[in-house]
Order: C-alpha cells, then sequence, then structure tokens
C-alpha cells in the first residue's frame, strides 16, 4: 500500500479483521435461528455470516457467494498489507467452498457448488486469486469445475443468458421467476460476474469459456438500458425504473476486461457509461442509495454503502486503464464515505470493523404511519454531470 494511505490501512484491516473474527463462522453446526432459508450444507465453518443491527441478530444470506467474495477481499488485503493472518482467514473461507461442491469426477454434476448461478460465479474470483496467491493448484482446478459445470448445465448459449436456479435431486434448472412471471417473459439472466469466465480462459485456453463470457458481454451490450445499467434483469426492475446498486458494477465492469482482451472499444464505452451512471447516483456525502431510479431521484432512506464501494472499484480500474481519469474525485468522495460508515468503537461489539450498509426507514406508529415521512426526492450531487 502506497505511502500517505495509513488511516485508510487501518480501516481496511479494521474491517477485515471484522470478517474473520466475527462474520465468519467457525463451527460445524449453524444455530437454526442463523439460517431463516434453510441452506443445507455438511458444515458451515468458514461460511460468512450476515448481522442485522436492528435485531442485534446474525443470519446467512448467499453463504457460497459472499464466502467467494470474502475469500477475494482477504487476499487482495493481503497484498496490499502483507499481513499473512489475512490469507490464513482466505484460507478458512474457501475450505467452505472446497468442501460443500461436487468434486466425484463421475458424477454429471461434478464441479457444482450449491448456490443459485449467480452466487457460484461469485464465489470463484475468491478461489482464483488464492490460488494465485499460494500456488496451490486445488483452487483453481475447483473453480474452473465450477465454470464448465455452469457452461453445460446453466447457460443458454444462444441467448447469452444463464439459467439461475438448479435442483441437484431432480437435476433440473430453472429461470427466476422475476425473468419468467412478466409480460415479456425471458429465459435467463446475463452473468458477467467478476469476468470469471474470460479469467478461466486466460488460465486454460480453453475457448468455449472466452465464447461464454462474450456471448454474454453482447446481450449486455444488446440489452443496456438505461445507459451504463440493465434496469431489464433482476434484481433491478424495470417496470418500477428502481436499479440494484450493485449491478452496473456487476456487469459494467467486466466490460473492461472485455475491451483490453479484444481491442473493441464497444466494451470499453460501456463500462465509462456504467462508471458515469455511479457518478449521477453519488450524493454530496459520497454515497449513494439502494433505490436509485432511472431519473436518479431516490426515497429518504436506505443508503447503500455497499453500491458506492462496488463503483470505487469500477472507477479505480478505468483511471488504471488509462480511460477516465475524471473519476479521481468521485473515487476519492467514495473511499471516504466508506472509511466514515466504519463502525470504530460501537456499543454494540458485533459492529466493530463492520461497514454500515444502509440507513432504514423509522419504525412504523401504531397507526400502520410511518413516524417520518418517506418520500421520492432528488437529491444533489457534488458535482456537475456530463450528463446532464
Amino acid at each position: 500500500m502506497k505511502p500517505g494511505c495509513d488511516d485508510l490501512r487501518q480501516s481496511l484491516l479494521l474491517a477485515c479483521e471484522w470478517m474473520v473474527r466475527r462474520a465468519m463462522w467457525s463451527e460445524d453446526e449453524l444455530p437454526p435461528p442463523q439460517n431463516p432459508y434453510g441452506f443445507r450444507y455438511s458444515s458451515w465453518k468458514g461460511a460468512m455470516r450476515e448481522y442485522d443491527a436492528r435485531q442485534q441478530q446474525w443470519y446467512v444470506f448467499g453463504p457460497a457467494w459472499h464466502t467467494g467474495q470474502a475469500a477475494k477481499a482477504l487476499v487482495l488485503a493481503c497484498r496490499a498489507t502483507s499481513e499473512e493472518w489475512l490469507l490464513e482467514g482466505a484460507r478458512q473461507a474457501a475450505a467452505f467452498l472446497m468442501r460443500e461442491r461436487v468434486s466425484d469426477k463421475r458424477d454429471p454434476d461434478c464441479g457444482l457448488i450449491e448456490s443459485e448461478t449467480a452466487g457460484i460465479l461469485e464465489s470463484l474470483d475468491g478461489l482464483m486469486h488464492l490460488g494465485d496467491e499460494t500456488g496451490d493448484p486445488g483452487y483453481w482446478d475447483a473453480a474452473l469445475a465450477a465454470l464448465h459445470w455452469v457452461e453445460r448445465t446453466m447457460f443458454l448459449r444462444q441467448e447469452g443468458l444463464f439459467l439461475d436456479h438448479y435442483d441437484p435431486y431432480a437435476r433440473k434448472a430453472t429461470s427466476l421467476p422475476a425473468m419468467v412471471e412478466r409480460e415479456s417473459p425471458l429465459p435467463g439472466r446475463p452473468l458477467l460476474d467478476d469476468g470469471v469466465f474470460l479469467r478461466g480462459y486466460h488460465k486454460t485456453k480453453d475457448r468455449r469459456l472466452r465464447n461464454v463470457f462474450f456471448r454474454t458481454a453482447e446481450r449486455l451490450l444488446r440489452d443496456e438500458n438505461p445507459p451504463g445499467n440493465f434496469a431489464l434483469y433482476s434484481p433491478s426492475d424495470y417496470r418500477t425504473g428502481s436499479n440494484h446498486p450493485r449491478q452496473a458494477c456487476w456487469w459494467g465492469r467486466p466490460m473492461v476486461m472485455a475491451g483490453k482482451d479484444s481491442g473493441d472499444e464497444r466494451y470499453l464505452e460501456c463500462a465509462r457509461r456504467a462508471a458515469q451512471w455511479y457518478v449521477r447516483a453519488q450524493r454530496v456525502d459520497g454515497g449513494m442509495f439502494r433505490h436509485t431510479r432511472g431519473d436518479f431521484q431516490t426515497p429518504s432512506f436506505g443508503h447503500a454503502a455497499s453500491g458506492i464501494l462496488f463503483a470505487a472499484v469500477l472507477w479505480h480500474d478505468l483511471i488504471v486503464a488509462g480511460k477516465s481519469d475524471e473519476l479521481r474525485e468521485p473515487l476519492q468522495l467514495a473511499l471516504s464515505f466508506g472509511e466514515a460508515m466504519l463502525f470504530t468503537q460501537p456499543r454494540d461489539p458485533n459492529l466493530a470493523g463492520a461497514v454500515l450498509e444502509k440507513v432504514v426507514p423509522p419504525p412504523t406508529e401504531p397507526t400502520g404511519r410511518r413516524s417520518w415521512c418517506v418520500t421520492w426526492v432528488p437529491l444533489p450531487t457534488s458535482r456537475p454531470c456530463p450528463w446532464r
């Protein structure tokens, strides 16, 4: 990490310590109240949990997805700080994923990690980074097996879309209800998360993986709307115009990789549009709101720290690529916002090192009305936007 970043370094280490010491489960059994969605795993050791500060209760949601992303964060933090305990935390997280998968090569579902398709793909970058960092080929082998399983089982090649759900007992794949139960049904969603198929191609030179990546990228270019985002697809809601705060990064950031790999400027232009979408969504305090509409109006509550910090990663990639130096100011503002959302001395010890994700509306009165009014209001950005 560069000199002059001591405060940021300490914030990073505090957040990582929260992940490893607090959020990561250390036992085989998980108390039933912490598993409200009924996930089934042979052992929960190493899995990441969520924390509801209002209820002061831990729970699991998307454990494969969040655990894989935690492994990636810990590996990258280790590279930045040279703190070896971070790498051990990443190994513990990866052990959960390595254990909770189908590894028997005789099984038709070899490679499957029990999760939705998006959750599987978002778990893999952590394994890839850990494999690169440790030199242990087992992590890459598991990630590649998962990619091949997704490619042959969940990918709709002609559409450039993925099915989301898989029943391992019936060996049946289906799409999200949100995609098929609509006026104009779609058979699946495009998933470009972390560019893992392109990373897999560069590791193996298997062109099937590259083909999946670019077919998906082309589908996203075709369906991009609003500019820089993809409201047609869940979890955004095209009917209300509400855009999920991380979606523009999930599918816009890998466009930087697509542009570098192919030399096709269309992909980089899409990444730039995604970056500018976030510039318009960013507010004067550096944050953004979860329910940001197409006209960039928002409710009074529902901040999304993860959204603007995902934007910071996209902005950073474009700056490094030499494509958008004007993004330095919003990037710095986003990082300042993230540090401000870090709990350093909370009364609840479970929050020490956590980042406040959202500010929720106040409680409802007995009459059924909110004690404060929640309205859609246009909030100003911190700078003129080139799209305005």
